[in-house]
């Protein structure tokens, strides 16, 4: 089945709020409508101790230079993170992430033309990243994290993801445990979304994201991804990021810098589910795999009305 179109599709004209006169750039247009295959978010963490390219692009000037590679690779927009998330993770502190994010997110908006995401959980972080330019919130705690988040983004008037987690990074990953995982996370994002029209931001400004990885063991993240039409099915655009995450490495026994295949896997799945935003660290062939798929879905489909004779 081919991604259906998005039941919102942002405005064409969002703008950032410009709270101090040092920056201030026009957010550019996330557009969700009939697209023939998921926008393709590259993740480009700026951060030293990422789970798999912890300290890569530390230097803002070399994580301009991947975000320019991102582009060029068929990149849809990127998400700049400050802070890791990976299991066991340690928060940072407000002014160590705006450190790290808020000069590449500056480089990057007069580098490239594609819209730019700022992965926080931090109000503060997130209302700079909108002013220096990005046109997107990718808050993994659903606005938990910071009581401002909300009102940030709604007086932004940018897009934000809303994402379920169980617990913290630093402890989420200490037996999870659900009774039905799709039933309780689709309820807790369906929450999280009222909470965040609570708050100011429209719906049409909502995407949601499951969360594997976000305290789920293996059996929860292929239930969870066995189960996105029913996120679908919710009437908000479902963001998947399964870009080299362990319960990968746990199905194809690899370790992290070998799960390319089993991410491109959950991406075609993803694809055929219907989801609108893939969240992956190796864009092109995420970008190749989808174009196949929606070349091969663009031909019409055989005649089948006469069965094929097999007899010798």
């Amino acid at each position: 089945m081919a991604v259906r179109e998005a039941a919102t599709t942002f405005h064409p004209k969002i703008r950032c709020v410009s709270v101090s006169p040092e920056i201030s750039h026009p957010a550019r247009p996330l557009r969700l409508g009939a697209q023939r295959r998921p926008l393709v978010m590259g993740v480009l963490n700026v951060t030293p101790d990422s789970f798999s390219d912890g300290g890569r692009w530390l230097d803002p000037g070399a994580a301009v230079e991947r975000g320019i590679r991102m582009e060029a690779e068929g990149a849809d927009l990127i998400d700049v993170g400050g802070e890791s998330t990976r299991p066991g993770a340690a928060p940072v502190p407000v002014q160590e992430e705006l450190r790290r994010t808020i000069p590449v997110i500056a480089g990057l908006v007069r580098a490239v033309r594609i819209p730019l995401s700022i992965d926080t959980s931090k109000a503060e972080v997130a209302r700079r990243a909108i002013e220096a330019g990005a046109s997107l919130v990718n808050d993994v705690t659903a606005l938990r994290g910071d009581p401002d988040m909300g009102k940030v983004a709604a007086r932004g008037r940018v897009p934000i993801i809303l994402m379920h987690m169980r617990g913290i990074p630093r402890t989420m990953q200490r037996r999870p445990r659900y009774g039905d995982v799709v039933q309780e996370v689709a309820a807790f994002l369906l929450r999280a979304a009222e909470g965040a029209q609570a708050a100011g931001i429209a719906r049409s400004r909502i995407l949601l994201d499951p969360g594997l990885g976000f305290g789920k063991t293996l059996a929860h993240n292929l239930a969870l991804l066995r189960g996105l039409p029913s996120f679908i099915q919710m009437g908000f655009p479902i963001v998947v990021g399964p870009s080299r995450k362990s319960f990968i490495g746990a199905v194809l026994q690899t370790d992290v810098g070998d799960r390319l295949a089993g991410t491109l896997a959950c991406v075609a799945h993803a694809q055929r589910c219907g989801a609108h935003i893939v969240r992956v660290h190796d864009v092109q062939p995420a970008v190749q795999l989808l174009r196949m798929l929606a070349a091969i879905d663009s031909v019409r489909a055989p005649n089948r009305s006469h069965p094929l004779n097999l007899q010798p």
